[in-house]
C-alpha cells in the first residue's frame, strides 16, 4: 500500500503540472500558431472587424516579432521563406512594432508596383479582375465587387467605392530586397504601402512578419466587446471554421 503524498508533495506536483501546461502554451503561441482578432474593416470581405484568425508562424520562419514583445535579437528570420503573392499576411507595423497589422501581400521583393485606376499592375501587367454583382462593406457603403486573380491563379474579392479616391492611382513603386507591398482587399479604405511609413504601413521588412493568416475559427458580430460579457456569444457561426483565401 503507498503511502499517502504530504501536501507539500500536492503542491510540488500541482505547481509541475502548472509549469508544463505553461511551456507548452508558449511553444504553440510562439513556434507554431497565433490567435488575432481583426480590428478593422480594411480587409474585407475576407476578414471582418471582430474576426478571430488562427495565423500559423512557421510559413515564413522565426524573427524577433515571432516572439510576444519583440525582445532585442539579432536581426534576421530563423529557417526564413519569402511569402506568396496573394498571402494574407500578420505583421508588425514599421513604425510602431508593438502594433499589429494584417494585409495581403502584392508585391514581392525586386517587383514594381503600380495602381492606375484601381487596377493593379505588377511588373507592368495589370491583375485581372472580372467585375461582380455590387454590393455594401459591414457599414453599409456601396461597393464595387471584383475578383482579382494572381499571376499563380490565387483569387479574391476586392471592394472598391469607385473612382477618384485617394490611391487609385499611384507612382511606380519598386520593392527592394528584404521588403515586401502590402494591401487591404478594400481598397478605399485601408491604409497599407500605397502611403509611406509615417501614414500607412510603407514597405514592410522581412523581419516584421509575424505569420500567415489560416483560418477564421469564431466571428463576433458588431456590438460584441470584451467589457460587455452579454455579447460574448453575439457570434456569428457561418464564419467560423472559414478559411482565409
Amino acid at each position: 500500500m503507498s503511502a499517502k503524498p504530504s501536501p507539500r508533495d500536492e503542491w510540488i506536483e500541482i505547481v509541475r503540472t502548472v509549469a508544463y501546461a505553461l511551456l507548452i502554451a508558449l511553444v504553440l503561441r510562439v513556434g507554431l500558431f497565433q490567435p488575432f482578432t481583426i480590428p478593422s474593416a480594411s480587409m474585407e470581405p475576407a476578414l471582418r472587424q471582430g474576426d478571430y484568425v488562427i495565423v500559423s508562424k512557421f510559413d515564413y520562419g522565426w524573427s524577433r516579432y515571432s516572439i510576444p514583445f519583440g525582445p532585442p535579437l539579432p536581426a534576421g528570420r530563423l529557417f526564413g521563406k519569402a511569402p506568396a503573392r496573394g498571402d494574407v499576411v500578420v505583421f508588425k507595423l514599421p513604425r510602431e512594432p508593438k502594433i499589429d497589422y494584417i494585409k495581403r501581400v502584392v508585391g514581392l521583393p525586386g517587383d514594381r508596383i503600380r495602381i492606375s485606376g484601381g487596377a493593379v499592375f505588377v511588373n507592368g501587367k495589370a491583375l485581372p479582375r472580372k467585375p461582380l454583382a455590387p454590393g455594401q462593406d459591414t457599414a453599409g457603403v456601396p461597393v464595387a465587387r471584383d475578383l482579382e486573380t494572381q499571376a499563380s491563379g490565387r483569387a479574391y474579392v476586392t471592394y472598391d467605392q469607385g473612382p477618384g479616391h485617394q490611391g487609385d492611382d499611384t507612382e511606380t513603386y519598386v520593392v527592394p530586397q528584404g521588403r515586401y507591398f502590402m494591401m487591404g482587399d478594400n481598397r478605399d479604405n485601408s491604409l497599407d504601402s500605397r502611403w509611406p511609413a509615417e501614414l500607412g504601413v510603407g514597405l514592410v521588412p522581412a523581419d516584421n512578419l509575424v505569420g500567415h493568416a489560416r483560418m477564421i475559427l469564431v466571428s463576433w458580430r458588431p456590438g460584441a466587446s470584451i467589457l460587455k460579457p452579454w455579447t460574448w456569444l453575439n457570434l456569428d457561426l457561418s464564419r467560423s471554421f472559414k478559411a482565409v483565401g
